[in-house]
């Protein structure tokens, strides 16, 4: 899935769940399955989400939505870090990317 990202250091919960398409309470249940999701929480208990947490909720939600992996079967793939998986990711954010820009040049004509 690729999106467009303000520039902007921190990103709220609720600006993310929209990126996804997702409700707060699944990223909040991502937050706690997931270590590699770790968001800056306020005292008030806001969270503030860097690129690299929305990059890892990517990831995750490529494999558990589009992938149709368990929490456990994404748990072992993010674990064995391994590097065909890696550029199989980093292959399809790239190919999003594109899409993205193709849909965007073909709504302009």
């Amino acid at each position: 899935m690729y999106f467009e990202l303000p520039d902007k250091k921190y990103f709220s919960i609720s600006e993310v769940s929209k990126l996804f398409s997702v409700n707060n309470s699944l990223i909040r249940f991502w937050e706690k399955e997931f270590d590699q999701l770790n968001p800056k929480v306020k005292p008030s208990g806001i969270r503030k989400f860097t690129k690299d947490d929305i990059e890892n909720i990517s990831t995750i939600y490529s494999l558990l939505k589009e992938e149709g992996l368990t929490i456990q079967g994404a748990k072992k793939r993010l674990k064995s870090k391994n590097k065909i998986n890696s550029n199989n990711l980093s292959i399809i954010k790239k190919l999003e990317k594109i899409k993205f820009e193709l849909k965007n040049l073909k709504s302009n004509i």
